[in-house]
């Protein structure tokens, strides 16, 4: 039989803000830094069903998801900054339609796989003792947006440079610690 402190939260402790990381399955040996991520909003925007005195709001049948935003620590060689600018060229080809074939280039050379256009992240959530806490794994990412990186001689004290990437995808799933769905 079910208590009343059953019910209860066990963990009392807070999330803590500084506890996460990201990866890309497309790059696994390309590290993100992240120093901010969200987990992006979720809406279901509702349906207005017509009545005779006022509309009633409906549950709508398509939930609608916000862009991931990461803003990374560029590493010394760019390897990661460079990673997410050599994905944007391969899939808006700004010079020719060459580079959008040697980006998605399939097993054969005549071949394209489309595929190749996405990648599946995650961001997982640390806890307050950095061991993963639930995973939020994104499907189809591709990005929509990389800023700009800038160089200045003026700046007295060392800062670290960071890049900002907006990706869109498909849908996110939220799975716990040992990769299943909550």
């Amino acid at each position: 039989m079910a208590t009343p402190f059953d019910k209860q939260i066990s963990n009392r402790n807070f999330l803590s803000p500084i506890g996460f990381q990201f990866s890309l399955a497309k790059e696994p040996k390309v590290p993100f830094f992240c120093n901010s991520a969200k987990i992006p909003e979720i809406t279901f925007p509702p349906l207005e069903q017509p009545s005779y005195l006022k509309n009633i709001s409906v549950p709508a049948t398509k939930l609608q998801y916000g862009d991931l935003m990461l803003r990374f620590l560029v590493d010394e060689d760019m390897t990661n900054y460079l990673a997410v600018y050599k994905w944007m060229i391969g899939l808006g080809f700004p010079e020719s339609a060459k580079q959008f074939k040697e980006f998605t280039k399939g097993v054969r050379e005549d071949e394209i796989d489309y595929l190749d256009q996405y990648s599946d992240g995650s961001l997982t959530i640390l806890n307050s003792n950095y061991n993963p806490v639930v995973v939020v794994k994104f499907k189809d990412l591709f990005p929509t947006s990389l800023s700009s990186v800038e160089f200045n001689t003026t700046d007295t004290d060392i800062n670290y440079f960071t890049a900002e990437v907006v990706f869109t995808y498909t849908v996110y799933d939220i799975l716990d610690k040992n990769g299943e769905l909550l």
